[in-house]
């Protein structure tokens, strides 16, 4: 598709069936790396396979706020070790969701865990919040997870959490839901914060972008999403890929395509 490959900063190709198929579908289409988030602490052995199974790939273990009654303190060593396994990029994907899982005060007892071991091990967050903007930003700030800074995945607020999430060192991850005809808020967003802080997702078997929706997403259909952050920021297809896949690899701290070993 262009020069430079894009990245997926939030796909879950542990869940994905045939993936060694729709991963060399991705890859023919221009994506080339992918960042792989965990949801439950009792398949993180299956999501480092998937990812030491993937070129490109980078892990992401953490726990998902509607997995948080999975956690046990005792599993804190064990994502401590992973934390610092050279395939992985970011501890994930953490956060609140008043909508599915334990109650929200178990959600964030976990997630202070998980903020507490991204600063230990110095690797940023994939965050998840739903229906919780408020509380997770506080927690964010109390925790000082400005340390590390990270990724607010499937970003689909306002403009003024947008900022808020930019002025703690979190990029937006933009995904399927820019795509929608009706996402007008959120493509105010795209079109109105600073470049650097822009990257791309699928969320893949999730969030399928326009017009696919309703079916399960695919890791080719990055492509759709990063047509339209171009559209609505007057990009080509190729600044498009430069620039969002230089902001992952900064906030993310991954190496450049050419010192990762799998180019």
């Amino acid at each position: 598709m262009t020069a430079a490959m894009l990245i997926d900063t939030h796909i879950h190709l542990d869940y994905l069936e045939n993936r060694p198929e729709t991963v060399a579908a991705a890859r023919a289409g221009g994506v080339g790396s992918w960042v792989v988030p965990g949801v439950d602490p009792l398949r993180w052995p299956q999501l480092l396979a998937t990812v030491v199974a993937t070129p490109g790939a980078w892990a992401a273990p953490g726990v998902h706020p509607q997995a948080a009654g999975n956690w046990q303190p005792e599993m804190a060593g064990k994502l401590r070790q992973w934390a610092t396994d050279p395939r992985t990029a970011a501890i994930g994907e953490v956060g609140l969701d008043r909508q599915a899982g334990p109650a929200l005060t178990i959600q964030e007892e976990v997630f202070r865990q998980m903020i507490g071991i991204a600063r230990d091990t110095g690797r940023p967050l994939l965050l998840h919040c739903r229906g919780a903007t408020g509380r997770l930003l506080e927690v964010l700030r109390s925790e000082r997870a400005a340390e590390v800074g990270g990724i607010a995945h499937a970003f689909s607020g306002s403009l003024d959490t947008a900022r808020q999430l930019i002025d703690l060192g979190f990029a937006l991850g933009i995904g399927g839901v820019a795509t929608f005809p009706e996402a007008r808020r959120l493509h105010e967003v795209v079109r109105s914060v600073p470049a650097e802080w822009l990257v791309l997702e699928t969320d893949a078997p999730d969030l399928p972008p326009h017009p696919h929706r309703g079916e399960p997403n695919r890791p080719e259909w990055l492509t759709l999403v990063a047509a339209r952050v171009a559209a609505l920021r007057g990009w080509t297809l190729a600044e498009t890929a430069l620039v969002t896949a230089a902001n992952t690899r900064r906030v993310l701290r991954l190496p450049r395509p050419e010192e990762d070993g799998w180019s």
